[in-house]
């Protein structure tokens, strides 16, 4: 059995194996280079690209496109779209069937108010019926596996029992659910019942993601909700080995303690990314702040390497707070990210 056959195409029933992780898509970060940084830590079972934005002159974009064309990684890749256009929704399903791809996912969750106020991502949340035309032309021309990975709501909950309903009556063969609606972003607490709510109700597996910091806390979320997997963004930066670390935990093993020294490898391995490497020499070190924003988290309890870090000006000075903090140290890396200690999010997860 294959890692797909899990996941049945316009079937209906219930999950029937052991939980699966995936990489949450997260825009201007899961691109190819990330997706084999974290290969080499662990994969998760799935990829979703970065979305395809769709509109009347919209294209493939070649960047996000080489995800698909060069993913050596050795897990299947769904191609993540974002838009409201249904002519140019099935026109580009029609062009990425032509691609490796494990799956079509239609995003219905980005929560930034630039792309919500274009009526897409999480935008399609407010338009029930919109929703219903999309999936149905949708699944009219996907021949393969459908998806779609959204959010619980856009201001409240009150709309999400009928998109539920939508899902199952176009036959979605997997939804990623975020646990907040749009307008709550990244803040406040996770609806956790309302993504064990959607598992009872709906036919298709359900993914949780949201706020799935460590192997524990994704144990105590498909234990609680009863999802098929989780689907890992932002803590997946912070913590490349969290797929090997729930693997281990599902399997019952002992799991795996990552030390400072095999953090400063990683950031190393960042650094040494082709397209970072791209990036004039002036513009790398706010790039590879981006990174260590989250990777900070679970450095110091007190904060400090995130203090010194965000002062830094040159990559000289940045990696000297690197040096200080991680090199050649054995000290744990945390699993969790220490109460208190907080990255701007500028991620999608």
């Amino acid at each position: 059995m294959t890692l797909l056959d899990l996941i049945p195409a316009q079937t209906t029933p219930k999950f029937p194996v052991a939980a699966l992780t995936a990489l949450a898509p997260m825009q201007d970060v899961t691109d190819l280079c990330f997706m084999n940084a974290i290969a080499y830590y662990g994969c998760p079972d799935y990829f979703f690209t970065e979305y395809f934005r769709v509109h009347e002159s919209s294209h493939l974009e070649k960047q996000i496109l080489r995800s698909i064309t060069e993913n050596a990684t050795g897990r299947p890749i769904f191609a993540q779209t974002i838009g409201e256009s249904i002519t140019d929704l099935v026109r580009t399903a029609r062009l990425l069937s032509h691609y490796p791809i494990a799956g079509f996912d239609l995003n219905m969750g980005c929560p930034a108010p630039k792309i919500y106020r274009k009526n897409v991502g999480g935008g399609l949340l407010r338009d029930p019926d919109k929703i219903d035309r999309i999936l149905g032309e949708l699944r009219s021309a996907v021949a393969g596996r459908l998806t779609v990975k959204m959010r619980i709501g856009f201001e409240d909950t009150t709309q999400f029992d009928r998109i539920l309903g939508l899902i199952d009556k176009h036959q979605i063969d997997l939804l990623s659910l975020h646990g907040r609606t749009v307008k709550e972003g990244y803040h406040g607490t996770v609806h956790y019942d309302l993504i064990a709510h959607a598992v009872h109700r709906l036919r298709c597996p359900v993914l949780a993601n949201g706020n799935i910091t460590s192997a524990a806390t994704a144990m105590a979320v498909i234990s609680q909700t009863q999802a098929a997997g989780v689907m890992i963004g932002r803590s997946a930066i912070r913590n490349p080995w969290i797929f090997k670390q729930i693997r281990e935990a599902l399997s019952g093993q002992e799991i795996s303690i990552v030390t400072l020294a095999q953090v400063r490898d990683y950031i190393d391995r960042l650094y040494q990314m082709p397209k970072v490497q791209a990036i004039a020499a002036k513009s790398r070190v706010s790039h590879l702040k981006m990174y260590l924003n989250y990777i900070g988290q679970s450095v110091d309890a007190e904060g400090m390497f995130l203090r010194e870090m965000r002062k830094a000006q040159t990559e000289v000075e940045l990696f000297g707070v690197c040096d200080r903090y991680l090199l050649d140290r054995s000290d744990v890396f945390s699993a969790e990210p220490y109460p208190g200690i907080f990255a701007r999010p500028k991620c999608e997860a």
